[in-house]
């Protein structure tokens, strides 16, 4: 029985050492002297500034390197069968210091995993949890529209993507990843121009997102349109309300 179960899990040598690194290239990001400087690039009629120090390179090689781990960890599974592996990267990318991340993506490969709804669930959250923070710190930052826009929608699209592929038996809905990505970032265009705190941007963006998900999985399991309907319709309501309560 001890044996059955270990081939749902991964190597602990290799997860050990992946997530070692993965803290260390984090712990360097503290450490290393951040001299500021700025990428301009004028365009007619306005100027665009991307702001860039060694935090931020740091912080690409450590999502490269995760994404890269998660590739070498995920080609030891048995039950891979030479699957490609890409979409196992996408969260341990975003969420690079998070040990579970890597546990729970290296499980959801195999669906007949004992823990595979745990993982499943955990991987659905964090990606809802990853999408709201997102949009939290953006709005907190105070960043123009142009940077807003290429940033939620890529985090909305792809956390719909993975989502489905998780939940309706490992289908790509990519047609329904874009159009969800297009419908958040035209509710953020619009809410970017009203006076909102950044929690109350947040929800006013994570419950469509939530509904316009859940809505593409009933219809996915053929779950007439009413009731497909009903249950994305109430929690956008609810993030709504609630957004009018908060500051």
């Amino acid at each position: 029985m001890m044996v059955e179960q270990d081939k749902y899990m991964p190597d602990s040598n290799r997860i050990g050492l992946l997530t070692s690194i993965t803290l260390l290239a984090l712990a360097l990001t503290r450490i290393i002297p951040s001299p500021a400087f700025n990428f301009e690039i004028q365009l007619p009629g306005f100027l665009l500034t991307f702001p860039f120090n060694i935090n931020t390179a740091m912080g690409l090689l450590t999502a490269c390197l995760a994404a890269t781990g998660m590739d070498w960890l995920v080609r030891g599974h048995p039950s891979l069968n030479r699957r490609p592996t890409f979409q196992w990267w996408f969260l341990p990318t975003l969420t690079t210091f998070l040990f579970f991340v890597f546990l729970a993506e290296y499980i959801a490969v195999d669906a007949d995993a004992p823990y595979y709804t745990t993982s499943m669930v955990g991987l659905t959250a964090i990606s809802y949890t990853l999408f709201f923070i997102l949009a939290v710190a953006l709005r907190t930052s105070e960043v123009r529209l142009y940077l807003i826009i290429p940033g939620l929608f890529m985090a909305a699209s792809l956390a719909s993507l993975r989502i489905l592929h998780l939940r309706l038996s490992g289908n790509w809905e990519y047609a329904w990843a874009v159009g969800i990505g297009l419908i958040c970032i035209q509710l953020a265009t619009g809410f970017y121009y009203w006076p909102l705190s950044p929690i109350q941007f947040g929800l006013l963006l994570i419950g469509p997102l939530y509904g316009l998900v859940s809505l593409a999985i009933n219809l996915g399991e053929n779950i007439p349109t009413r009731r497909a309907v009903l249950e994305p319709a109430i929690v956008t309501a609810l993030c709504w309300g609630l957004s009018a309560f908060i500051r």
